[in-house]
């Protein structure tokens, strides 16, 4: 049996919290300590998710000669600084997404990957949920043949509170598209086809109270197969039961609509009606990513969701924000202008 894979937790707030509700079900194969600027912090989490250790700083954790591996689970802004830090130290790395907010930096961190010969994991966690991997077999079954669209929707009211770092563009690298939009994106990405061209249109921006961001994102884009697509991301609109939301793939034989948070499937084309649950029990797909980031560390190959692959979503994010005009920047020609 191979040895239990020991990693150490930098950052000690909600994402890790999810990470280590999740990796409970792995027992034994993965272990954790946990790092925080806080002492207290660290083994408050220690002990609530009966991990292997705490540490007062994150250099302790990543210089421990018994930790294989760091999650860097702290705002964008340290996420270089702290990947490039466990890199030097021979760890093998997961760092939360978005990972870094410039090309250049993902430049960086592969020359660094690539000399001291680690992998390093972008969690992109929806990559592997069960919804993505179910529209992608449905897609490359051709269920609903040819692909002519796809709507992607992704619209709640969920505003952060004044002293969240999100507020931070320095801390988050950039708005609540940035942020958390990129998993959406990812998504509309993922599912076979290739998005080749992608442009953003951004709404006027609200920055009265305490959620100081720019909220709001849509973007339309072109496949490799001919498809359009369009992406509605928003966190300050109300939907249904505080996020209830529906995304469809319109195909020449038929249609696949989906809850856009995994949790019920409609495809109707070639054959009967198949109403389909991709997956309660690792919905958001965490578990499936660790499985991923073990059996990478064990056998040298590169992760589902490996640098290159989030280099591609950070193509897109660069052309959506070189395109993107607020609504109250736009200016449409006149009628009777001439080209």
């Amino acid at each position: 049996m191979p040895a239990p894979l020991r990693i150490a937790f930098l950052g000690c707030g909600f994402i890790t919290r999810v990470h280590s509700r999740n990796l409970r079900r792995f027992k034994s194969d993965i272990v954790c300590g946990y790092a925080s600027r806080d002492k207290a912090k660290a083994g408050e989490f220690c002990g609530r998710y009966r991990g292997t250790g705490s540490y007062g700083d994150y250099a302790e954790a990543i210089n421990d000669p018994n930790i294989d591996a760091v999650v860097v689970a702290v705002p964008p802004s340290f996420h270089l600084n702290l990947t490039l830090q466990a890199l030097a130290a021979g760890k093998h790395v997961l760092v939360e997404k978005p990972a870094f907010p410039t090309m250049a930096d993902y430049e960086v961190v592969k020359e660094a990957r690539d000399r001291a010969g680690r992998v390093v994991l972008v969690g992109e966690n929806d990559h592997y949920k069960p919804l993505a991997i179910t529209l992608r077999k449905l897609l490359a079954d051709g269920v609903i043949g040819d692909m002519v669209f796809g709507h992607f929707s992704s619209i709640v009211r969920r505003l952060k509170a004044a002293d969240d770092w999100r507020n931070d563009e320095a801390m988050s690298g950039g708005d609540a598209f940035f942020e958390e939009g990129i998993h959406w994106l990812h998504l509309a990405g993922s599912l076979g086809p290739t998005i080749t061209r992608i442009t953003g249109f951004r709404p006027a921006p609200d920055h009265e109270g305490p959620d100081r961001r720019a909220k709001s994102m849509m973007v339309a884009f072109h496949y490799d197969n001919g498809a359009v697509g369009s992406l509605y991301y928003s966190r300050e609109i109300p939907s249904l039961l505080k996020g209830l939301r529906l995304s469809k793939l319109f195909g020449r034989k038929g249609i696949i609509t989906f809850e856009s948070n995994g949790i019920v499937l409609l495809a109707r084309g070639q054959g009967l009606p198949r109403l389909m649950f991709p997956g309660f029990r690792d919905i958001r797909g965490y578990q499936a990513m660790y499985r991923d980031f073990r059996q990478s560390i064990l056998t040298g190959a590169a992760p589902e969701m490996s640098l290159e692959r989030a280099m591609d979503d950070q193509r897109l994010m660069d052309q959506i924000y070189a395109s993107a005009r607020p609504a109250s920047e736009s200016r449409l020609p006149r009628p009777d202008s001439r080209p």
